[in-house]
């Protein structure tokens, strides 16, 4: 069984880039305002996610461990 993350976006930071659908097209998608949404409240573990975490310019998607709870991303300092 592998990892399992609760994504979430801070539709307050959200600017609508759609940096996270180029990166994971299956894992979010953009609202009637151009604000980003997870597609699911918890999903597999996967490195698509990672990168559209990672690109997004404003660092509005956080993940979590859904079993841990530990940050995912953004990394802790």
């Amino acid at each position: 069984m592998g990892d399992r993350w609760r994504v979430e976006v801070d539709r307050s930071v959200c600017i609508g880039s759609g940096m996270c659908i180029g990166s994971a097209p299956n894992d979010f998608k953009l609202d009637a305002g151009r604000q980003s949404h997870p597609t699911a409240g918890e999903t597999d573990a996967s490195d698509a996610i990672l990168e559209a975490a990672e690109s997004c310019p404003v660092e509005a998607i956080s993940i979590v461990d859904a079993t841990s709870g530990a940050t995912v991303f953004p990394p802790e300092d």
